[in-house]
């Protein structure tokens, strides 16, 4: 990464075409053989102008990968963890969790429950085996969260701007309440097993990113544009484009809220504050209160200051939330990488 981006001058240097490219293709990428061709007409720039940026916003830590984001669990099955470190042998633990392939986000958070991570596996019996392995590993109980409810999941928004929290500019998101499933697991046949764990880093950034994807999976272009094509038509793949670095960004302050929302208002909540434009993602898990959890519905809030974080999450509570809630704020990051898929085709 660039001394520019690291000072926090991350905008030194781009022109009005690189804030287009940012801002509008974290989505929406085309599916050809050529697609920065399209882009670049998109921009109006050549084909190699587009490609060249691309590669210049990636060194520079401004995007942090090119590709495709792929939805684990619609792909797999995937849960949000979390146990009570102590102080004292934190690092232990959180050596023991990270040492999971499976576990591709792991923080620290300002909570008893101190160390929240996620894990996705090719199915639930995986999953509830590491979960199991770590409690054992480690003598702590382990909070499992599975998401069960999607009313807004995404980390696509504007950056190139001087908006305090994430979507600030917006005025609306479109909300759909998804049911999630903890064991069904998507059909892939063995070709999208493999393109898949191909992909699963990101594209090539070269002038044919499916052609080469396409030659490294021994398959033919045509089967990998279909293939990429029904994978986004049902939901294992999110959006293909420039995934932004949101921390190199400036949107490094995050707070998870969780809220006691009654039963029987849940869906009607969800959708509602999923729709808000300053709620970058908002879901449905399970109440545990045999582990004195109460909490069903979470929401998170990104922004560039802290204090434009906490009063959005005033807001939250003071006209759409109005239960019991707490605020556990991101503060450090102890694992972050993408969801791992070997494991789909070794049929673990």
């Amino acid at each position: 990464m660039s001394s520019q981006a690291e000072d926090g001058d991350w905008r030194a240097g781009l022109d009005d075409v690189d804030a287009t490219l940012v801002d509008e293709f974290q989505s929406g990428f085309p599916v050809e053989e050529r697609p920065f061709r399209a882009v670049g007409e998109a921009l109006g720039v050549t084909e190699d102008e587009a490609l060249d940026r691309v590669r210049r916003l990636r060194e520079r830590g401004v995007f942090r990968r090119f590709g495709a984001v792929l939805n684990p669990p619609v792909i797999g099955s995937s849960t949000l963890a979390a146990v009570s470190a102590p102080e004292d042998r934190f690092d232990e633990v959180a050596e023991v969790v990270n040492g999971y392939e499976q576990v591709n986000h792991n923080y620290r958070r300002s909570h008893e429950w101190n160390m929240w991570f996620v894990v996705t596996a090719a199915s639930r019996e995986t999953r509830d085996r590491i979960l199991a392995e770590i409690e054992e590993r480690t003598g702590l109980e382990v909070l499992n969260l599975p998401m069960l409810t999607d009313y807004y999941i995404d980390l696509e928004f504007p950056v190139m701007n001087e908006d305090r929290f994430a979507r600030e500019s917006l005025e609306s998101t479109e909300v759909n309440a998804t049911r999630i499933s903890e064991s069904a697991t998507a059909d892939l046949s063995e070709m999208e097993k493999r393109l898949l764990v191909e992909i699963q880093g990101g594209f090539p950034l070269t002038a044919t990113p499916y052609r080469d994807v396409a030659d490294a999976i021994d398959a033919d272009l045509a089967e990998v544009l279909e293939a990429v094509e029904r994978l986004l038509a049902g939901g294992c793949i999110k959006r293909i484009g420039c995934v932004v670095n949101h921390v190199v960004t400036g949107f490094d302050a995050n707070c998870m809220v969780v809220w006691d929302v009654p039963d029987e208002e849940l869906d009607a909540r969800g959708e509602a504050v999923g729709t808000l434009p300053y709620v970058t993602l908002c879901y449905h898990r399970p109440r545990r209160p045999e582990q004195d959890w109460h909490y069903n519905l979470f929401t998170m809030v990104h922004g560039r200051e802290a204090d434009a974080v906490d009063a959005k999450v005033d807001e939250l509570a003071s006209e759409h939330l109005p239960f019991e809630h707490e605020r556990l704020y991101s503060t450090e990051t102890l694992k972050q990488t993408g969801a791992r898929y070997e494991e789909l085709v070794r049929g673990d």
